[in-house]
C-alpha cells in the first residue's frame, strides 16, 4: 500500500495534473460561494470535459472541484446567513451571529482551518480504511440505516435550545413536509392537491434558502443596517484568532471529522444529515454547548465545518469499494469510472490501486489548496459585512431567487422559497427553532424508506438487532434528556404542574392555533389514501398534535421562564431591532416581503434576467436613494453576471413569461423571456 501511495504521489506531482487539480479547486470554490449550485452541479458540468483525459487528470479535476465546495460555502453562510450548499446550513447558526458582532474574520479562520483538517482527515481515512471498513459496511442493513436516521432525529433536542417542545413540533412539521408527493410504496399522491410540482415533493434547495436566508435578509432590511452595523470588522487579526480557536478545540475538530468521515461512508444518508448530526453531537458533547450553540459560539462553527469536508473523503469509500455512491455527487462520479473503463470494487484495491491513491492525494491536496485560497481572501470577504444593506440586499435576493429555481426548475420553487421564507421569519421572531424543521425534511424520506424495507425483510425481528437497539436507545436518551433536566430543575412533575398562572393569549397563541389547525386538516386529507401510505404520516401527525397541545398548555398556563431585563414578558422577538416600534418593524417587514412579491411578479411578466436589472435599480433608489452611478454599475454588472453564469454556462431553462408568450420574437433576443 505504501508503495502504491508513493507511486500515486509521483504521478500526481506532474505539472499538467496539478494544473487540472488547481482548476477544479477554483471552480469548486466559485460554485460553493453561489447559493443553490454546489458540487453536484459542478460535477455534472465538468464530467463531459474528462473524455479525453487520462484517469489521473480526470479525477484530479473532478475531485478537486467536489472537495472544496464545502469550504467556500462558508462565506455566504457566515456573511449573509445564506447556505452556499445544503451542507453549510448548520454553520449559519453560529457563524452569522459572529459576523453580526464584527467577528466574521474569526469565523472564517476557524471554519477554513477546521475544513482543512477535516478534509485531510477524510482523505487519510479513505487511504487506510477501505480494506478495514469493507466487512463492517457489508453488515449494515436497512434496520441499521433506519437506526442511524432516527439517531439523527434525536439531534432535535440539542438543536431546539431552551424550547424542546417547539423543536419537536418543528421537526414533526419537517417530517410531514418530507412526506409530500408520491408514496414510494403504493404510488399514492400525498398532500399534493393535484399540483404537478408537488408530485415529487418539495426540493431541499428552496426550503433551506427560505428558512435560513430570507429571515436574515428580512431582519437586515427591517433594521436598515449592514451585517455588522456599528462594529469594526476583525479582519486578519480575527482570522488568526479563529485559527487559534481551532487548535484550542482540536479534540472537538478531530471527533467531528471522524464522525463526518464515518457517516459520509454510509450510503443513503447524504451531506445535510451528516452536518446536522455533527453539529448536534458537538452541542451535546461540549461543556455548556446546549446553552451557547446557536448564539455565536465558535465551537458550533468548528463542529459543522470539521465534519462537512471530512464526509467527502468518507463518501468515496463505498463508491470505490462497492460501486455504491456515498452521496449524490459520488453517483455522478461513477460516470467518470465508466468513461475511463474502471470498475468500482476489488479491482480498485488491487489492479488499479495507483488510481485509488491518486484520488486520495487529490482530495488531500485540494483541501489544502482550497483552504489556502480562502485564507488569502477572507480578509476582503469579511469587509463585506460593512457594506450598506441597500447595496447588498438586491444582489443577494437576486441570487437567492435564481438559486431557488435550481430545486426542480419550476415555478413552484419560487413559491416555495417565498412561503418557507415567510414561515422561517415568523418562527425566528417567535423564537421557534428552525434547524429541527430542516432536519425533519432531510431525514423524513430516509426514515420512511428504511422502515418499510426493514419490515418487509425482517418483520418485527429487526427491532432486536444489536445495532438497532444501541442507536434507538441513544436516540431516546437524546430526546428525553431536556425534559428530564426540566423536571429536575422544577423539582418534580407536581411542582411543574403547580407552577400555573392565569391563561394568556398572544401572538404565540395564534401560531399554535394555525399549527394545530394545519395538522388536523392534513389528517383529514389522508382519509382517501391507500392504508399503507398513511402509516408514517399519521404516526407523525398524531404525535405532533400531542406535542403541540402540551406545548400550547405550557405556554398558555405556566408562568414565564423567559422575561426581558425589565421583567416584561417576551412574546415577539424584537431584540435585534434596536427598540424599533412594533408598528415600524411590521411595516418594514411587509415592505420586504412586498419586494419579494414584486420580484416574482416581474419574473412572470418579463423574465428573470430583465427582472434582476429592474429590481437592483428600483431597490437601491427607492430604499436608500443610492447614487445613480453606483446603481448603474451594480445593476449592469449583476445582470451580465447572471446572464453569463446561468444562461451561457449552466444553460438554465427559464420559466415562460407573459411578454414572451405574446411576443415570441423577444425570446430570441432575451432567452429568459
Amino acid at each position: 500500500m505504501l508503495q502504491a501511495a508513493g507511486q500515486a504521489l509521483v504521478i500526481m506531482v506532474d505539472p499538467m495534473r496539478l494544473g487540472f487539480l488547481f482548476l477544479g479547486v477554483i471552480i469548486g470554490l466559485v460554485l460553493g460561494v453561489i447559493p443553490g449550485l454546489g458540487g453536484i452541479v459542478g460535477l455534472a458540468i465538468l464530467l463531459p470535459f474528462t473524455f479525453g483525459m487520462d484517469p489521473y487528470s480526470a479525477f484530479a479535476l473532478l475531485l478537486g472541484m467536489g472537495s472544496v465546495t464545502t469550504t467556500s460555502d462558508t462565506i455566504p453562510a457566515v456573511l449573509f446567513g445564506v447556505p452556499g450548499t445544503s451542507g453549510s446550513a448548520a454553520t449559519i447558526l453560529d457563524g452569522h451571529p459572529l459576523a453580526r458582532r464584527g467577528q466574521a474574520g474569526r469565523a472564517f479562520g476557524a471554519a477554513f482551518t477546521a475544513s482543512l483538517l477535516g478534509g485531510v482527515f477524510g482523505a487519510f481515512l479513505l487511504a487506510v480504511s477501505i480494506p478495514i471498513l469493507r466487512p463492517l459496511m457489508l453488515s449494515f442493513g436497512s434496520p441499521e440505516m433506519l437506526g442511524l436516521a432516527v439517531f439523527g432525529l434525536s439531534m432535535v433536542a440539542v438543536l431546539s435550545g431552551s424550547s424542546p417542545l417547539r423543536g419537536l413540533c418543528a421537526a414533526a412539521l419537517g417530517l410531514l413536509v418530507s412526506f409530500v408527493g408520491t408514496d414510494p410504496q403504493t404510488g399514492t399522491q400525498r398532500w399534493s392537491f393535484d399540483t404537478i410540482y408537488l408530485f415529487e415533493g418539495f426540493p431541499l434547495v428552496p426550503i433551506s434558502l427560505g428558512l435560513f436566508a430570507l429571515p436574515e435578509l428580512a431582519d437586515m432590511s427591517i433594521q436598515r443596517r449592514s451585517i455588522a452595523s456599528g462594529t469594526l470588522v476583525d479582519g486578519r487579526k480575527g482570522q488568526m484568532e479563529g485559527v487559534k480557536d481551532t487548535f484550542r478545540h482540536w479534540w472537538l475538530v478531530l471527533r467531528v471529522a471522524w464522525l463526518g468521515a464515518a457517516l459520509g461512508a454510509v450510503p443513503g444518508l447524504g451531506g445535510p444529515v451528516v452536518d446536522w448530526i455533527a453539529y448536534g453531537y458537538g452541542a451535546r458533547s461540549e461543556k455548556g454547548g446546549s446553552e451557547t450553540f446557536g448564539t455565536g459560539d465558535i465551537r458550533g462553527v468548528l463542529a459543522s465545518e470539521g465534519a462537512n469536508n471530512a464526509k467527502e473523503g468518507g463518501a468515496l469509500v463505498p463508491t470505490l469499494a462497492f460501486g455504491v455512491p456515498g452521496s449524490a455527487g459520488m453517483a455522478i462520479l461513477l460516470g467518470a469510472f465508466l468513461i475511463h473503463g474502471l470498475q468500482p470494487g476489488p479491482e480498485m484495491l488491487t489492479k488499479h490501486l495507483d488510481v485509488t491513491y491518486s484520488m486520495v492525494w487529490s482530495v488531500a491536496v485540494a483541501n489544502i489548496l482550497g483552504a489556502g485560497i480562502c485564507f488569502a481572501f477572507s480578509n476582503q470577504f469579511a469587509k463585506i459585512a460593512l457594506v450598506r444593506f441597500s447595496v447588498l440586499m438586491p444582489l443577494i435576493l437576486s441570487i437567492v431567487f435564481i438559486a431557488s429555481f435550481q430545486g426542480s426548475r419550476k415555478w413552484g420553487d419560487i413559491y416555495a422559497v417565498f412561503g418557507f421564507g415567510l414561515l422561517g421569519w415568523i418562527m425566528k421572531r417567535l423564537k421557534w427553532p428552525r434547524p429541527p424543521l430542516i432536519l425533519g425534511v432531510v431525514l423524513g424520506d430516509i426514515v420512511e424508506r428504511y422502515m418499510f424495507v426493514s419490515i418487509d425483510l425482517f418483520g418485527a425481528a429487526w427491532l432486536l438487532r444489536p445495532g438497532v437497539i444501541v442507536l434507538f436507545s441513544a436516540a431516546i436518551i437524546g430526546i428525553l434528556g431536556p425534559f428530564v433536566r426540566e423536571v429536575k430543575a422544577s423539582r418534580g412533575i407536581l411542582a411543574m404542574l403547580g407552577n400555573l398562572t392565569a391563561p394568556r393569549f398572544d401572538v404565540h397563541t395564534a401560531f399554535y392555533a394555525v399549527y394545530i389547525s394545519a395538522l388536523v386538516a392534513l389528517v383529514y386529507f389522508t382519509r382517501e389514501w391507500e392504508p399503507l401510505s398513511t402509516i408514517a404520516p399519521l404516526i407523525v401527525a398524531y404525535l405532533a398534535l400531542g406535542i403541540a397541545t402540551v406545548s400550547f398548555f405550557n405556554h398558555t398556563f405556566r408562568r414565564d421562564t423567559e422575561v426581558a431585563p425589565g421583567g416584561r414578558r417576551i412574546h415577539f422577538d424584537t431584540s435585534a431591532d434596536d427598540d424599533l416600534p412594533r408598528a415600524t418593524m411590521l411595516r418594514r417587514a411587509a415592505a420586504f416581503f412586498g419586494w419579494l412579491l414584486g420580484f416574482m411578479g416581474s419574473m412572470a411578466l418579463i423574465g428573470v434576467i430583465p427582472t434582476v436589472f429592474v429590481f437592483v435599480v428600483l431597490y437601491m433608489r427607492v430604499e436608500a436613494r443610492e447614487p445613480w452611478r453606483l446603481v448603474g454599475y451594480l445593476s449592469v454588472g449583476m445582470t451580465v453576471f447572471c446572464y453569463l453564469l446561468f444562461e451561457k454556462l449552466l444553460l438554465l431553462p427559464w420559466p415562460a413569461t407573459v411578454v414572451g408568450d405574446f411576443f415570441p420574437v423577444l425570446r430570441d433576443l432575451v432567452p429568459s423571456m
